[in-house]
């Protein structure tokens, strides 16, 4: 598996309820792209409209050898999964707070383009600020622990 893109502010400023696999339609300069590591997911959204799963504001740059056929970079991009599993997102995002946003986009084993998408809920500031404080205190104990027995040796 090679990891593309990965969409850090997701996990800082969601909770991660679910994660699914998805493949892309992508169009052949876009793959190239793709395959150079260009992509950006600041900033993008899942969204189902018609029975159908679709992926908003992904960047994708032109790819630059292209010569005649070029694409919009954050053109609406259809996600490929089963109906079964977006019936089943339907009722999950009709939930008060929850979305469907992109951890990574990654090629398969097979050198097929998929994207990690996550049912998120967003987080509030009150639980921003208790993790943080949380990885303080647990980064100042390990600290003391190493101290503590770095002496005792």
């Amino acid at each position: 598996m090679k990891i593309v893109a990965t969409n850090r502010k997701a996990r800082r400023d969601y909770t991660i309820l679910e994660a699914i696999d998805a493949g892309i339609a992508l169009r052949g300069n876009e793959v190239k792209s793709l395959r150079t590591m260009n992509c950006s997911l600041d900033e993008s959204f899942g969204r189902i409209e018609n029975n159908e799963l679709f992926l908003y504001n992904m960047h994708i740059p032109e790819f630059a050898k292209s010569s005649y056929f070029k694409s919009d970079p954050k053109r609406v991009r259809k996600l490929l999964v089963h109906k079964k599993e977006i019936k089943r997102l339907i009722g999950l995002t009709v939930q008060k707070g929850c979305t469907l946003v992109p951890l990574k986009v990654y090629f398969s084993d097979r050198g097929i383009a998929k994207i990690e998408l996550a049912l998120a809920k967003g987080k509030q500031i009150q639980d921003k600020r208790r993790k943080i404080k949380e990885d303080i205190v647990k980064r100042e104990t390990e600290r003391s622990l190493k101290r503590f027995y770095k002496k005792r040796r």
